[in-house]
């Protein structure tokens, strides 16, 4: 795969699986690059280095060699690096600037947009060497969320009210050929949750039926159960022995109020149950796909560099870099 799309619904993580699987990608000695577009500045946020400027810069030294490459697109820069390509107005571009005409332009033609920040990121994933190789092994686009997807990608048909010839349609069936190659793929970040789990099959849905190729699908946050089947089965029924707790509290040395934290745990004890039980249906949900499903823990720390190393490690053990 050359061009890795990642999505998914807001609060999944999209944007540190996206990350990862660059720092996956680009390990071994390969160059990979990683595209923001939707203005919020996340991957420097993760890569723990300034704000991004709309240029390439290096962000990070993978695992075994190899790097990841970051770039912010710019809608406004973008544009203008669009008008003097097709149409040597740059400098008339920076004037309507001046003036609101580009957001105005991109507002009421959101497909226009959408076509500027595809076109950007085929762009990087057709630039090759003097001697035909690649300048980057990958492309990973943090793109915008699941229930967005389809409609951004499929950018034919946001243009085709606005051009039916001309560089602007010519410009879109390029960036639709670098969509619908085999070396692209549109991957899906969820938790095991209910909504984030029906957005995932709806958003997979859409895509198909726009005939856009589905990649995998990232369970992000997974936490594994921590306690026993038996012990989870009695506290999600209010049948754990508080007792039993209770002494094992006094024992940790908890003289002072052991029946009132005994009460406590098993309260928590029962909130774990329902919401392992909960992932589980979730899982057998995801289980009716036939994309590949690659599961990522919950990082105990919060998300920070050495995290994305550690997700990193997780994708590439699993196969999905």
């Amino acid at each position: 795969m050359r061009l890795h799309v990642v999505t998914g619904k807001g609060g999944t993580g999209k944007t540190t699986v996206a990350a990862a699987l660059a720092l996956a990608l680009a390990s071994g000695g390969r160059k990979v690059l990683l595209v923001e577009v939707e203005g919020r500045q996340g991957i420097a946020q993760l890569f723990d280095c300034p704000p991004l400027p709309y240029e390439e810069r290096k962000v990070a030294v993978a695992p075994d060699g190899g790097a990841v490459y970051a770039l912010a697109i710019d809608t406004e820069e973008a544009l203008l690096e669009y008008l003097e390509m097709f149409y040597n107005l740059r400098r008339a571009g920076k004037a309507l600037t001046r003036f609101g005409v580009i957001d105005f332009v991109t507002t009421i033609a959101p497909g226009l947009r959408d076509v500027i920040l595809t076109g950007k990121t085929g762009e990087a994933v057709r630039r090759n060497h003097k001697d035909g190789r690649p300048v980057y092994d990958a492309v990973v686009m943090d793109a915008p969320p699941t229930g967005r997807i389809a409609r951004f990608l499929n950018v034919n048909t946001e243009v085709s009210g606005l051009a039916k010839m001309g560089p602007i349609r010519n410009h879109a069936d390029t960036v639709m050929r670098v969509i619908r190659s085999p070396e692209t793929a549109v991957h899906f970040v969820t938790l095991l949750e209910e909504m984030p789990v029906q957005e995932t099959l709806d958003g997979i849905t859409a895509l198909q039926e726009s005939g856009l190729p589905v990649g995998g699908v990232f369970v992000n946050m997974e936490q594994p159960p921590a306690l026993p089947s038996e012990y989870l089965s009695a506290a999600a029924d209010g049948g754990l022995d508080l007792d039993e707790i209770t002494v094992g509290v006094k024992a940790a040395g908890l003289e002072n109020h052991a029946a009132e934290i005994a009460r406590g745990l098993a309260a928590e004890a029962a909130e774990h149950a329902e919401r392992t039980a909960l992932q589980e249906r979730e899982k057998e949900r995801l289980g009716t796909l036939r994309q590949p499903r690659y599961d990522l823990p919950k990082l105990a720390d919060g998300v920070d560099l050495a995290g994305l190393y550690d997700l990193a490690e997780a994708i590439r053990d699993q196969g999905a870099a």
